[in-house]
């Protein structure tokens, strides 16, 4: 079902839900590893971080641009669901824009690592100090300096000097933040130690990530990667409170490489130039 904006609330509403955009942000691409990770296991997040950055510092370059669909599904507190389709593009390194619906209605966001920029009928309709948490760890780590990188997360409040080994579904992982195997509340963030990229992430409620307040943490999972475009996509995208699940993303014509006017993640001119989705693929 095509999502329409068909308020300010509701416009704000769907901006804070489409914190991962995962889209992401997100939404979330991998580039493949030159090879696999071995030895001790990093010390701190900082550390951690710096092999996920340094993995890619030569050889193949991390890719620099993404566009993709996604079907979003919110559940709302009383269990009702609404369906929508969500036209999205990521930019190096710290660019996301969403468009929710028919582009041409000018109803969407951008986002980039420490702010959002809210859109209604192509005009600016709220801006605020709401970042993609996404964004550092889908293409940032990987394309700027570590220094920046560790500025984004700092207001997710992940504790770097708490570093483990674990397994999740199936995989070695590293996880930082977490105060030891049974803490699921604390803000934290997992990572596949061999081929590092980023598989789960739980945001605190007290912590700046997704706008809206919650009453529980957040836990995001990111699944069914697929290779593409010399990288790997993680083409379903699940956030759970409570154990439940509040918004699933389930992408499809992803596309990487394409080129994009940079202007198209600029908030004055976010109609002016012709949307990636209208384009001869």
């Amino acid at each position: 079902m095509t999502a329409r904006v068909c308020n300010d609330n509701q416009a704000a509403t769907a901006a804070r839900a489409a914190f991962a955009g995962m889209a992401a942000l997100a939404i979330s691409m991998y580039a493949t590893p030159l090879h696999g990770q071995s030895g001790a296991a990093p010390a701190s997040g900082r550390e951690l971080l710096a092999r996920m950055h340094d993995q890619w510092a030569t050889g193949e370059p991390w890719f620099h641009t993404l566009t993709f669909q996604q079907q979003t599904t919110i559940v709302r507190p009383d269990g009702t669901k609404n369906v929508s389709t969500w036209y999205e593009a990521l930019l190096a390194p710290d660019r996301l824009r969403i468009d929710f619906g028919d582009p041409s209605e000018g109803n969407g966001v951008l986002y980039t690592a420490d702010s959002v920029y809210v859109m209604r009928d192509g005009k600016l309709q709220r801006a605020a100090g709401e970042g993609n948490p996404f964004l550092p760890f889908v293409i940032g780590v990987y394309t700027q300096p570590l220094e920046t990188t560790m500025a984004q997360l700092a207001p997710l409040g992940f504790d770097m000097s708490q570093v483990r080994s674990d397994r999740w579904k199936g995989r070695p992982v590293y996880v930082v933040g977490a105060k030891g195997a049974a803490d699921s509340s604390s803000a934290q963030f997992w990572v596949d130690s061999e081929r590092l990229i980023l598989l789960r992430m739980i945001l605190a409620p007290e912590g700046n990530g997704g706008g809206a307040a919650r009453s529980a943490p957040m836990d995001i999972h990111l699944d069914d990667y697929v290779e593409t475009g010399g990288g790997w996509l993680a083409t379903k995208v699940g956030m759970y409170v409570g154990g439940v699940a509040r918004q699933t993303e389930d992408y499809s014509d992803w596309r990487t490489g394409v080129e994009l006017d940079p202007n198209f993640f600029v908030v004055e001119k976010w109609g002016t130039v012709p949307h990636w989705k209208s384009a001869p693929r």
